[in-house]
């Protein structure tokens, strides 16, 4: 399972989940929900409690992930395939040009 914490102009917004069994889990951050009601991270994902969850990864972040030659080096530097998106959002996501960015959530290895 990997994960990635999506901020929106640097707060908190939510979890991106890829789960075991390849489905993608966007939820908002309870807080962000009281506090940011209104500021939905795109149109087609509005602010509420109830978690997203798709087959696919979202459009949305789909969009974050470089194209072109820009792929291409991160593909090549970080042995990343170009079909591996959830791989690719989190490498290359961190600071995206607009206001949401993607930091990886590390895994744990304690059992």
């Amino acid at each position: 399972m990997r994960q990635g914490n999506v901020y929106y102009k640097e707060i908190l917004a939510g979890t991106i989940t890829e789960t075991g069994e390849g489905d993608y889990v966007f939820v908002y951050d309870e807080t962000y929900v009281v506090k940011h009601p209104k500021s939905f991270i795109t149109f087609s994902m509005p602010v509420r409690k109830a978690p997203y969850i798709s087959n696919r990864l979202f459009p949305f972040f789909e969009g974050l992930i470089p194209e072109g030659w820009l792929l291409n080096v991160a593909t090549e530097n970080w042995k990343i395939k170009s079909n591996d998106k959830m791989g690719l959002l989190l490498a290359c996501c961190q600071n995206c040009i607009g206001a949401v960015s993607v930091v990886p959530i590390k895994e744990s290895n304690e059992n």
